[in-house]
């Protein structure tokens, strides 16, 4: 009764959705866009957040016409920002005051480096110091002063299914990037300011041009999104061929060389070993950062360690095919996007976890390395070589992985490029995997582009039609979002040092959205989102084995409140393990669906209640045919934040499966606690319970954080199932960065 309750509320949402009045807001296709000036200066301004009361910033003169985006597209912006920027032979100076009628109610959040901005009072901008309008820096802060910073490539356009991307990279957007730069705040009568110092040195750039760049502004209590730089719906600040420009700089190349050093200290007990005890470890190692110009920079690593890193999130596999797990670690995230090959979470040719991960999650020691990166005019270039050492238990020998990236850029949003990938046992000749790749886009216009990839593996194996490729056409503008694609996996096509979602496939998939706004200024809705999507995979034979029709609507509320209402429609057809030489598909353990062709249909509802609030919760739910029965999934996440210090999240996904072949649940509950003590001081705790593999883990993480990300570590690690405990570890690390160059 739920199930055909939730469908028919869809039926009539998105019948009401189509037939709203509603207005149709786009950003011009002016390519007149708006341009600031930077003014050189002989003395820098103290860095402390007082903007008003300094006389270097007030003899300067500030611009920051902002326009709406939501929830009156086209509109000025409520409250009144001022923008100033500058420099001296090394720092690029930016002020801002954002002038708010009611500064007690300025919406604050987490305060860790790094904290989601969305839905907080932030300001933020975007630098295109290539003038590419491709590949940018982010940065930004809220009245807390936190530090918060990204690198874009590809004006952000990464994966096609971009919810698989659990906060590593993948390409388009990595938030992981770390810069070493300063930003203070103060907050008054007046509103907040905030004042930015970020060292040249720390940013990759061609001298003697100007650059691109936006700005963005949330007003929370009236969920306000404001830009410099108008854009169109749907895209964002990362959307950098539409950036205004900033000229008036006259920066020297500067000197860069950077040495981080880390020392590191475990404690670590398995308690599957007869007579387990605790082992006693100890390790040095580090990094060294050389600009060998202001736009190539090298980086060399040793003994290369990953402590600090937040563990991954639990995740129940389903279905037959791979489970995607981000990139989080430092030294792989720099220029990440650069080396991103193929189509992002699901053919990546190079996916840097296949360095130093084993297959089952385990370490495998990186010996060290180095990774040249940058650009050259118009041309990214990337060389990375690692080396890891041998596992003897798992059967791993020493291995060299090497990857060569050239990338050249056209104007009008085009390029190509090419993509060399190695690994190589260095023990035996006939241990090695090779992938090769051409990738291209053409950009028609401001509104649409044409992209794909064709890339083939080599091996000892002989193999046959060893060659994935895809080719997809997009068009965001005038609120409509459409894309289609196709992608062909070979069933010899084997990147040992990439991922597959799943082998051997041809797909077309599809989508068409548009985005509508009522005429209405009064009204409550601020925008419905009604759109179609589609995917399916065939094999070889002609075999389809997964078909998925999506129909929905999102409404969301100007009070920051959301609701999807869908319906899936969707087939899955299950290989016969006897005829056609594949593993039975055990879904849980002693569940073995049958060989078929299996048709449904499910509906769908989220809903989430405005995440800016200090208690919001987040509620999906999924009823539907699976397999020949019934499946319920369903997930619940409750956020409370107490202030600007206290965030906790606690989280349930809830799968009930009830078959013909068996019924089932698997669940996983999370749990996580932080409490920031200064934004560069805090503690976080993650508790993982997943009842598939019976097992609960524990990662309680302290952080006292210096430039970029270096500091003091304190990592306590401890995971037990039904059985008892499994593993112990405690880990202390302490990092810093040495700037050899002033």
């Amino acid at each position: 009764m739920w199930h055909s309750l939730k469908l028919e509320v869809f039926i009539g949402v998105f019948i009401a959705s189509l037939s709203a009045f509603a207005q149709n807001p786009s950003a011009s296709d002016n390519t007149d866009r708006p341009v600031a000036n930077a003014v050189a200066l002989e003395t820098a301004p103290a860095i402390d957040g007082e903007v008003l009361n300094d006389a270097i910033w007030q003899a300067i003169e500030p611009f920051g016409d902002l326009t709406q985006v939501q929830p009156n597209f086209g509109r000025p912006a409520s409250e009144k920002t001022e923008i100033r920027i500058a420099y001296t032979k090394e720092p690029f100076y930016l002020s801002v005051v954002c002038y708010d009628s009611r500064p007690d109610e300025l919406v604050v959040s987490d305060a860790r480096r790094d904290a989601d901005l969305d839905n907080t009072d932030a300001f933020l901008f975007i630098l295109d110091t290539y003038k590419d309008g491709q590949n940018g820096f982010i940065f930004g802060t809220n009245s807390l002063g936190v530090e918060y910073d990204g690198q874009v490539d590809n004006e952000g356009q990464g994966n096609f299914n971009a919810n698989r991307q659990q906060g590593g990279t993948i390409g388009g957007f990595n938030l992981n990037w770390d810069a070493s730069f300063e930003v203070r705040t103060k907050v008054g009568d007046f509103g907040w300011s905030a004042e930015f110092a970020i060292p040249v040195r720390t940013l990759r750039f061609q001298a003697g041009k100007d650059w691109g760049i936006n700005f963005r502004r949330n007003i929370r209590k009236s969920n306000e999104i404001v830009y410099w730089s108008p854009l169109p719906l749907g895209l964002d600040l990362k959307r950098l061929s539409l950036a205004g420009t900033l000229t008036g700089l006259d920066l020297p190349s500067p000197g860069n060389l950077k040495l981080i050093p880390y020392v590191l200290g475990r404690m670590d007990n398995d308690y599957t070993m007869v007579d387990s005890k605790n082992e006693y470890t100890a390790e040095v190692g580090g990094d060294v950062k050389f600009s060998v110009t202001p736009s190539l920079t090298l980086d060399l690593t040793y003994n290369t360690d990953f402590a600090q890193v937040e563990v991954d999130d639990q995740q129940i596999n389903l279905d037959r095919f791979n489970l995607f797990f981000p990139e989080k670690r430092p030294f792989f995230l720099e220029n990440a996007g650069l080396f991103s090959v193929g189509s992002p979470g699901e053919v990546d040719l190079f996916f840097s976890r296949r360095i130093g991960i084993g297959e089952n999650g385990s370490v495998v020691p990186i010996i060290g390395g180095a990774r040249l990166s940058g650009k050259l005019n118009r041309t990214n270039v990337g060389l990375l070589s690692m080396w890891t050492e041998d596992v003897q238990e798992e059967g791993i020998e020493e291995n060299n992985f090497t990857v060569a990236r050239v990338n050249h850029e056209f104007k009008g949003r085009s390029a190509l490029g090419a993509v060399f990938i190695n690994r190589q046992g260095l023990q035996s000749d006939d241990n090695y995997n090779r992938t090769i790749a051409l990738d291209g886009k053409l950009g028609l216009g401001k509104k649409a582009r044409i992209s794909g990839f064709f890339a083939k593996t080599k091996d000892p194996n002989d193999t046959i039609n060893a060659h994935s490729y895809k080719l997809q056409a997009d068009y965001n503008w005038n609120n409509w979002e459409l894309r289609a694609a196709y992608t062909e996996v070979g069933q010899g096509f084997n990147p040992e040092v990439g991922f597959l979602l799943r082998s051997s496939f041809r797909k077309p998939e599809g989508l068409v959205l548009y985005h509508l706004r009522p005429k209405n200024q009064n009204a409550k809705i601020l925008e419905y989102r009604p759109h179609i999507s589609y995917r399916g995979y065939w094999n070889f034979k002609g075999f389809q084995e997964t078909g998925f029709l999506h129909v929905d609507n999102h409404w969301e509320y100007k009070n920051g409140m959301e609701i999807h209402t869908g319906v899936n429609f969707t087939k899955e057809g299950v290989l016969d393990p006897l005829i056609d030489g594949v593993e039975p598909f055990e879904i849980s353990e002693g569940v073995i669906v049958e060989p078929g062709t299996y048709d449904h249909i499910e509906s769908q509802i989220v809903f989430f209640t405005n995440m800016s609030k200090p208690l919001s919760i987040n509620l999906r739910s999924v009823i539907g045919g699976s397999f020949g029965g019934t499946k319920y999934v369903e997930s619940i996440t409750g956020r409370l934040r107490l202030g600007d210090k206290f965030n906790a999240e606690l989280g349930l996904q809830y799968n009930n499966f009830q078959l013909p072949v068996g019924n089932f649940t698997a669940n996983i509950l999370r749990s996580q606690l932080s409490y920031a003590f200064k934004p560069n001081i805090y503690i976080q705790g993650l508790v993982q319970h997943n009842t598939t593999d019976k097992l609960w883990a524990t990662n309680v993480r302290f952080g006292w954080l210096q430039q970029a990300n270096t500091g003091l570590f304190l990592v306590w690690n401890y995971n037990t199932w039904e059985a008892g405990p499994l593993n112990n570890s405690i880990i202390v690390k302490y990092t810093r960065m040495f700037d050899l160059v002033k």
